[in-house]
C-alpha cells in the first residue's frame, strides 16, 4: 500500500505523542525528527540498493553502482537493525552509536547532522528504564511507515522527496507552535515564506541565501520558486543555496531538511553569522549572492559579543563596546548598532553580502523603521544610498513566539528608481474585510492576501489605506523615519454623532426607567415589603 503525507504526518504524531508531558516540544522534536531522518536514510538506501541488484547481475558492476550511490548505510545503522534490538538493555547507546555511524560514513553529506540529539541521556529522557521504554516506543511509532521513494504517493504535480518534505516541514510548524518563544529561531511561517519568495523573485541561476536559516524552511520555499518558474524550460533541478545558523539543533534540522528535500549540495554552515561569517571567497571576503532571504533573530542582545570572544576588554578591566574597526569585512562602517537590538547588524551583513542587481527580502521588528541615534544614521545611509526597496507592514502574532507586528524590507543594488514603496498588509481592504485571516493562537496570510501584497508590490502604484510610493523628498522631510502610518493612511472616520437623535434617546430611557421603577414599587408593596 502506497505510503501518503498524511500516513508520514500520523507517524510524526504518534512519535511527538511519545514524548509528550516529559520534555518540552522544542526539545522533544530533535529526536522525533531524526528518527524519522533515519528511517527515510534507511529505507531510501535500502530501496536504490534493491533497484541496483534488479539492474545488475554482475556482482562487481553492482558494488560499483552502489559505491556510487549518494549516501551509504551499514546495516547495523539502519532503522530495522535498531528495531529488531529494541528490547537490549543499552538501546539508548546503540542509536547514538547508529547515528553516529551514519555521520561517519557520509562526512560530506551528513557530516555533524546528529550532533545536537543524545539518545542517552539522563537529563533529557529519564532514567534508565524510563528512556528504553520511551525510545522502544519511538522506534514502534516509525516501523510501519514505508519511506522508500517507490512507495510513496506524491500529490498531484509532486514527487516523493515534496511529500515527505512537506510532511517534516509541517511537523516542524507544528513543534514551533507548541514551543512558545523558543520557535522564533527555527521556523518561518509558510504563508511569510511564500510571500518573501514571490518578492525577491528568485531564477535558477540566482545564488540564495539565508544568513539566519533555521530549519532552512524560508531558503527551501525560495528556492522551489526559482524551479516552479522554469519548469518546462529544460533547466536542470539543482539550486545553489547558502545558509548560515548558530543553533546547533536548527543547523541540524536545517541540514536534514535539505536532504530529504534531494536537495543534497546546499551549503548549510554552523556559526555566528554576524562574528564569523563562514560563506566567504577565494580572497576571504564576504560571498556575494543574488538573492538573500532572513527571518533573523528579533533585537537581538550582545549580538557584537563574538568580537569580543577572547575576553581582552575585561581583561584589561574596560567594559566591550563594539566598533566598525573590529569588524574586518566594514560591515558597519555606515554605522554601529546599539548593543542590545541587534537588527541593523543582521541587515548590514545582508547589505554587504549582495551582489550588484541582488535583492534582500528580510523580516524585521518596526523598531528598526524609527528608532534614532545610531540606527537611525545607518537607516539615513542606507536610503541616500538607494537600497531601500519597498516596506510592507504585516499583521500581529503572525509569527511563532511573538505576538508583535513584524515588517519585509526589501533591498536592492543598483535600482533604477529613487522612491520608496510602502505597503500596510495588517489592516482591512475597500470592502471592509481583514487583509488576513483572523485565528485563535496564529493569525494566517492566505493565498488572497499574499497576492494582493504581491501585487502592489509590482505594480508600485498608490492604494487607499494599502499602498504608497514616497519620493526621496517625501522621506528627507520626515527625518528619515520609516514608520508606516507616516505615508500609508489608514485612518477611518467615525461616523457623525445626531446630538439630538442621542438626547431623544436618553429621554426615552430615563422615561422607560420610571414607568419600570413604578411597577416594581407596586409589586413590592402588594408582597408588604
Amino acid at each position: 500500500m502506497a505510503t501518503t503525507r498524511k500516513d508520514i504526518e500520523a507517524a510524526l504524531w504518534r512519535g511527538a505523542n511519545t514524548f509528550r508531558g516529559t520534555i518540552d516540544a522544542a526539545n522533544y522534536k530533535d529526536y522525533v525528527l531524526s528518527m524519522l531522518f533515519v528511517k527515510y536514510l534507511s529505507d531510501k538506501y535500502m530501496d536504490s540498493v534493491d533497484g541496483l541488484r534488479k539492474k545488475y547481475n554482475d556482482p562487481i558492476r553492482l558494488q560499483r553502482a552502489i559505491n556510487r550511490l549518494p549516501f551509504v548505510i551499514k546495516k547495523e545503522h539502519t532503522f530495522s537493525w535498531l528495531y529488531e534490538n529494541r528490547y537490549r538493555d543499552n538501546l539508548g547507546e546503540l542509536i547514538n552509536i547508529a547515528l553516529r555511524g551514519i555521520e561517519d560514513d557520509n562526512p560530506s553529506q551528513l557530516a555533524g547532522v546528529f550532533r545536537s540529539v543524545d539518545f542517552n541521556s539522563e537529563a533529557m529522557l529519564g532514567n534508565h528504564k524510563q528512556r528504553n521504554t520511551r525510545l522502544r516506543e519511538l522506534l514502534e511509532d516509525f516501523v510501519s511507515l514505508d519511506l522508500r521513494p517507490s512507495s510513496i504517493q506524491p500529490e498531484e504535480g509532486k514527487v516523493a522527496a515534496d511529500t515527505i518534505g512537506d510532511a517534516y516541514e509541517y511537523m516542524i510548524g507544528e513543534f514551533a507552535s507548541q514551543a512558545g518563544k523558543k520557535a522564533g529561531s527555527f521556523f518561518t511561517p509558510p504563508e511569510v515564506s511564500e510571500l518573501m519568495a514571490r518578492i525577491v523573485n528568485p531564477k535558477i541561476s540566482d545564488t540564495i541565501y539565508d544568513p539566519t536559516c533555521g530549519s532552512g524552511s524560508l531558503l527551501i520555499r525560495t528556492g522551489k520558486i526559482a524551479i516552479e518558474k522554469e519548469e518546462g524550460n529544460g533547466y536542470e533541478k539543482k539550486l545553489a543555496l547558502y545558509g548560515q545558523e548558530m543553533n546547533g539543533s536548527s543547523w541540524a534540522m536545517a541540514r536534514m531538511n535539505m536532504f530529504i528535500h534531494d536537495i543534497l549540495d546546499a551549503s548549510i554552515a554552523w556559526g555566528d553569522t554576524i562574528a564569523n561569517p563562514l560563506h566567504l571567497d577565494a580572497d576571504g571576503n564576504l560571498m556575494q549572492f543574488d538573492v538573500i532571504v532572513a527571518n533573523m533573530p528579533f533585537s537581538q542582545d550582545k549580538w557584537a559579543a563574538g568580537f569580543n570572544s577572547s575576553g581582552e576588554m575585561a581583561d584589561k578591566g574596560k567594559r566591550f563596546k563594539m566598533e566598525a574597526s573590529l569588524d574586518r569585512y566594514h560591515r558597519f562602517d555606515w554605522g554601529v548598532p546599539p548593543a542590545s537590538k541587534g537588527d541593523w547588524a543582521f541587515l548590514l551583513h545582508m547589505i554587504a553580502s549582495l551582489k550588484s542587481g541582488g535583492r534582500i527580502a528580510a523580516v524585521a521588528p518596526h523598531g528598526v523603521l524609527f528608532r534614532g541615534a545610531s540606527e537611525g544614521r545607518i537607516r539615513k545611509a542606507v536610503i541616500d544610498k538607494n537600497l531601500l526597496d519597498a516596506v510592507i507592514g504585516l499583521p500581529a502574532n503572525l509569527f511563532y513566539g511573538t505576538s508583535i507586528p513584524a515588517c519585509i524590507l526589501v533591498f536592492k543594488k543598483n535600482r533604477n528608481r529613487n522612491d520608496v514603496l510602502f505597503i500596510d498588509a495588517s489592516g482591512k481592504d475597500e470592502k471592509g474585510n481583514l487583509r488576513y485571516r483572523k485565528d485563535k493562537n496564529q493569525n494566517k496570510l492566505e493565498t488572497k492576501h499574499i497576492n494582493d501584497i504581491v501585487k502592489a508590490y509590482e505594480n508600485r502604484t498608490d492604494i487607499a489605506k494599502f499602498a504608497h510610493v514616497a519620493d526621496a523628498e517625501e522621506i528627507v522631510s520626515n527625518e528619515y523615519n520609516l514608520n508606516i502610518p507616516r505615508y500609508v493612511d489608514t485612518f477611518e472616520e467615525e461616523a457623525l454623532v445626531d446630538i439630538e437623535e442621542v438626547r431623544s434617546n436618553i429621554v426615552n430611557i430615563q422615561k422607560e426607567l420610571a414607568e419600570v421603577e413604578t411597577q416594581m414599587a407596586r409589586y413590592l408593596e402588594e408582597l408588604g415589603l
